[in-house]
């Protein structure tokens, strides 16, 4: 069953868990996108297919808060938002190594700003990102020599669970397709983080 944080005619957004896909691959694993249209399609008993747009993705083995259209006028003006960065995003991860209190990073036209939050065997970060170029926040960290943890392809230790990292969307702000209502979304930090 998929956590449903916010549906209107025209939008729908949703936890998406770790190691899920945010769209459908060649290994036919079932995506975020699969399941959304499975959800729509059984709520409102949709013969045929459903519409769905994807309006932003996260990496296989990131979690968080995922934001999908559900009409053609959903997705254009979400994606017009996403395009002129509108669309207010924060994210949390837990990094090894001695962050500043905090810091921005700059590389390659990458901007990205953090705040530390805490620090015990791992440190936990609350971060803000200006664009969304692939793998951004994984790359900028692991280059600043404070790598995700349970992120081995850059760097970072493993952990329990091989199908995530410690970076999770936790936040994001848009307003609706007609009327331009703003729309704050918050999500906990993942169980599974406070073990380790």
């Amino acid at each position: 069953m998929i956590n449903v944080l916010y549906e209107d005619n025209h939008i729908i957004a949703v936890v998406k868990p770790a190691g899920v896909l945010a769209q459908g691959d060649k290994t036919g694993d079932e995506s975020m996108i699969d399941a959304v249209k499975k959800y729509l399609k059984e709520k409102y008993k949709k013969p045929g297919n459903v519409f769905l747009g994807l309006l932003h993705r996260l990496d296989r083995p990131v979690s968080g808060i995922m934001l999908f259209a559900k009409t053609s006028k959903g997705a254009n003006r979400l994606s017009e938002q996403f395009r002129n960065r509108k669309i207010g995003k924060i994210y949390h991860a837990m990094v090894v190594g001695e962050p500043k209190k905090q810091d921005t990073l700059i590389n390659d036209d990458m901007v990205l700003h953090y705040q530390l939050v805490k620090k015990e065997k791992y440190s936990l970060l609350k971060i803000t990102i200006e664009g969304g170029k692939y793998h951004q926040i994984r790359k900028q960290l692991s280059a600043a020599h404070l790598p995700i943890v349970g992120d081995v392809k850059y760097g970072g230790p493993k952990w329990d669970d091989e199908r995530a990292i410690a970076l999770c969307a936790t936040g994001l702000t848009f307003e609706t397709a007609t009327d331009q209502k703003c729309v704050e979304l918050s999500i906990d930090l993942p169980k599974v983080w406070e073990d380790n």
